[in-house]
């Protein structure tokens, strides 16, 4: 596993870091690593993202073959008729 070092860190930034790690229980340098998963994604992440945004695109343009949308009653009864 790589290692990473970090240079220059302002005072506040790294005391910060430091408070947040206690309140989570972790050490600084799992308290980094865990930012990094949160806030950094991967190559698979980035295309997992990609396709659910082409599959919010069809789904969003698909609509009801004549057009109109039904009333929300009209969804409720036919609900709960099944």
């Amino acid at each position: 596993m790589p290692t990473l070092y970090v240079e220059n860190v302002p005072d506040n930034r790294y005391e910060a870091l430091r408070k947040q790690a206690r309140e989570h229980r972790r050490s600084i340098a799992a308290e980094v690593i865990s930012i990094l998963e949160a806030t950094v994604p991967t190559e698979q992440e980035i295309q997992k993202r990609w396709e659910f945004l082409e599959y919010a695109k069809q789904m969003r343009a698909r609509r009801p073959p004549d057009g109109n949308f039904p009333s929300t009653e009209e969804m409720i009864r036919e609900d709960r008729g099944r």
